[in-house]
């Protein structure tokens, strides 16, 4: 497009202007605004009336990758394992006495029935006190005797009591159901996916309500109510989702005010952000329209796309009120400003929806979907702000008096009275400021990569790291951990043997010495198995003498003992069974060990007999995850630059100016990865967008101003006096947006959402870092790649000046 950048070159007055200027883009938008706005405004009414009904919900199945090996093993056995899946603990803590007293029992079992009721719970496998599936074994004069836990006959008498505590002792549930201390028993809650009487994916807002009205309900001074679990992880977040909005709205506002303070126009500035604002709506209304919804971690999506929104306003915005600063008609402005930023912003847009639309290679489903929702927002971007801002500013401009304002400014920088700030950056565009600038990135990414190196892919914390640690839930989960031997993050072994073979000796066996070498790892805190029961219902058998703890190597004694398995161990036609590895925490470390130590063991014990598969458990899903979010991250990132690359290189067709384009955003990738290791920030499900969507923001800034320089240096302009003037039009639009925008998020740490707070460090550091990128580090790779280019291109006048440029 051509450009138009000086005062004689440009028509004034919309009489003089030939409307049938410009290319035919230009003209069916411009030559028919009205209709242009109409048709807008009745796609906001319809896309608003959408959004409306958008849902907030999370699932469990999409927060896993279905595709890993891992989970497929355990969605290919997921009827055996429905008490592995998504579930919650609710702990029910005396804080006077113990448990085996007449209130506490008669408060726990009224908790129980409540939650048994509430839908969307696995109700046969529910498992406390108070189910029948808690049962106890023991060893008798007349062999072994069994029964529920608290019997049918118990009537809260003292001789109830006294068998409820010896049934309780004689059941194994010490540690796993009920606290060592006896100061607490658990209600395990698995989860179906679906309500089973809406037929609908479970709410876990809805969910989460109901369990809260269970714990205000019951708590009482003598009585604390605790719940770990996924689903009440993402019921904290969806709660906490006021939070986020107010911090959004915050940010919103901060925005506002940084642009009308540099533009001293309100309705300008209500332009703009109204535009970023509608192209939220749009999303939202096309998301709710395509079937998706909006969860925790995705939402902060929408934050992305008005950031985005707000960074190609101001652009357009500025053209329009420096070329009526000039003296010429607004819809004439509103054109030219068209004419010149509209390539730039949308190979911007197309560089933002790769840097999105990558995340699709990533087998993680909530990333998939977020990864549309953004594309989606993309793409309504260019309707909103590269299309409706400008005619909207057409028909309203922008204030005469801000208008003039911007000219004197621009017009005394330009007569050598330079801004100090503008005069500092000039400085990297000639040595020895552009050695110094490219040295100090140089060093810089080296640091990066050094610091990098200890980057870690998922949790780095106990608890849940999405929540801060002082947090309701990770109190809850620490008192979990504190009390129990039975962590809530379990590790599950599959067992894949021939029909009622599961019990045989030699399988046995080797379930054995497996478990018994996983817990020597320091992540580990015990294991079970059908191993563990058989060996002490062997002692049972010889009147619980200890000495006969130990695995009976006769088939047929086995197979007796599988009749008394619980079904959490076997399965019902026992060609299955389960090693439990209960695990100090989630820890990526934690995991690595585990999942290393299985898979050696497996390696050098393939009998053939049994069929060792990894893995169900919420640890178990956690490692798979883990392993597929480090090969996308790195998967990820070299199609977001290869893609990025080639759209600049169409954008500017020079491998120099895509060189000095590039070059920053990586050394500000790089950095962003030092920086999650310092703050202790894991590459996880939550966090590994954040890199892929700031390269394809950062890039952004590097188009808006260098395509400014490259026009000017074809003119003749040497390097300094481009970017001089690419500072004027669009630089100081680039360092406004980052530094609002940077500002904006910035606050975000104070969120007492932790998952909020890692994301507005990252994303402050990649807006101030990308724009740093353009306007120090962008300049000086110029002046190696494009100025003593261009010198050494250029004939020289009798002086020995260049006097054209190639």
């Amino acid at each position: 497009m051509k450009e138009l950048n000086t005062q004689d070159q440009v028509v004034k007055s919309l009489v003089d202007f030939d409307q049938s200027s410009g290319n035919i883009f230009e003209r069916l938008l411009f030559n028919n605004r009205l209709i242009v706005v109409g048709v807008c405004l009745l796609i906001t009414v319809l896309l608003g009336l959408q959004a409306l009904n958008l849902n907030l919900n999370a699932s469990y199945e999409k927060m896993i990758p279905s595709k890993h090996p891992f989970v497929q093993n355990y969605l290919d056995n997921k009827e055996d394992l429905a008490s592995l899946g998504n579930s919650i603990r609710i702990i029910v803590e005396v804080k006077d006495g113990t448990i085996f007293e007449p209130k506490y029992l008669e408060t726990l079992k009224q908790i129980n029935d409540e939650v048994y009721l509430i839908p969307g719970v696995d109700r046969p496998f529910m498992k406390s006190l108070w189910t029948t599936a808690t049962r106890w074994v023991a060893v008798t004069e007349q062999g072994l005797e069994g029964g529920t836990v608290i019997p049918d006959e118990y009537d809260g008498s003292p001789t109830s009591l006294n068998t409820v505590r010896e049934n309780v002792a004689r059941s194994g549930e010490v540690g796993q159901l009920v606290a060592a201390n006896f100061q607490s028993s658990v209600i395990f809650v698995p989860l179906l996916d679906k309500n089973q009487i809406t037929g609908q994916p479970l709410n876990y807002r809805d969910f989460n309500q109901r369990i809260e009205e269970v714990r205000k309900k019951y708590k009482n001074e003598n009585i604390t109510i605790r719940v770990t679990g996924f689903t009440k992880v993402i019921g904290e977040l969806i709660e906490g989702l006021v939070e986020i909005l107010g911090f959004f709205v915050f940010a919103v506002v901060v925005a506002a005010i940084m642009l009308y303070w540099f533009t001293r126009c309100i309705r300008s500035t209500l332009l703009v952000v109204t535009c970023s604002m509608i192209a939220v709506l749009w999303q939202f209304g096309l998301m709710h329209l395509l079937g998706f919804g909006l969860d925790p971690y995705s939402v902060l999506v929408s934050f992305l796309i008005f950031a985005i929104g707000m960074s190609h306003g101001a652009q357009k915005m500025n053209g329009i009120m420096q070329d009526v600063g000039r003296g010429i008609d607004k819809l004439v402005a509103a054109r030219y400003t068209f004419r010149r930023l509209f390539a730039a912003g949308i190979t911007a847009l197309l560089c933002d929806a790769v840097g999105f639309a990558v995340l699709l290679i990533i087998s993680i489903k909530v990333i998939q979907d977020l990864a549309i929702m953004a594309s989606i927002g993309v793409a309504v971007l260019i309707f909103t702000n590269l299309i409706l801002l400008p005619i909207l500013l057409s028909f309203v401009g922008v204030s005469q008096k801000a208008a003039t304002r911007s000219y004197k400014a621009e017009q005394a920088d330009l007569s050598g009275k330079k801004h100090w700030l503008w005069g500092f950056l000039d400085t990297f565009t000639k040595q020895p400021g552009a050695g110094i600038a490219v040295a100090g990135g140089i060093l810089l990414t080296i640091v990066g990569l050094v610091v990098s190196a200890n980057l870690q892919v998922g949790d780095l914390d106990s608890g849940a790291p999405e929540l801060r640690a002082d947090s309701r839930y990770n109190i809850d989960n620490a008192y979990m951990v504190k009390n129990y031997a039975a962590s809530s993050d379990i590790f599950v072994v599959m067992v894949k043997t021939p029909t009622d073979s599961c019990t045989r000796y030699n399988t046995l066996a080797l379930v054995d010495e497996l478990g018994w070498q996983l817990e020597q790892l320091p992540g580990v805190e015990t294991t079970n198995s059908m191993a563990n029961l058989a060996r002490m219902i062997s002692a049972g058998y010889n009147e619980g003498n200890f000495k006969w703890i130990g695995l009976s190597s006769n088939n047929a004694v086995l197979g007796g003992i599988q009749q008394r398995a619980p079904r959490e161990l076997i399965n019902v036609d026992c060609s299955m069974l389960m090693l439990y590895v209960y695990l100090k925490d989630h820890k990526a470390q934690t995991l690595i060990d585990v999942t290393n130590a299985v898979q050696t063991y497996v390696d050098n014990h393939d009998t053939g007999e049994a069929k060792f598969l990894m893995a169900a458990g919420n640890a178990g899903i956690e490692a798979a995850t883990n392993i597929v979010v480090k090969k996308a991250n790195r998967e990820m990132m070299f199609w977001v630059f290869a893609v990025v690359t080639i759209l600049c290189w169409f954008t500017f067709r020079s491998w120099r100016a895509v060189l000095a384009a590039m070059l920053p955003l990586v050394m500000t990738a790089i950095l962003c990865e030092a920086m999650m290791v310092v703050f202790g920030i894991g590459v996880k499900v939550a966090t590994l967008p954040v890199i892929a969507l700031g390269v394809g923001i950062g890039i952004d800034y590097a188009l808006y101003v260098l395509s400014v320089v490259l026009a000017h240096m074809r003119k003749g302009d040497s390097l300094s006096v481009a970017y001089y003037k690419a500072l004027l039009f669009t630089g100081r639009v680039v360092l406004l947006t980052a530094a609002t925008l940077g500002v904006g998020v910035g606050f975000w740490i104070l969120s007492p959402i932790k998952f909020q707070a890692d994301m507005g460090i990252l994303l402050a550091f990649m807006f101030v870092w990308n724009m740093l990128g353009a306007l120090i580090l962008l300049p000086a790779l110029s002046y190696f790649l494009l100025e003593k280019k261009r010198v050494k291109d250029s004939k020289l006048n009798q002086h020995g000046l260049p006097i054209s440029a190639q």
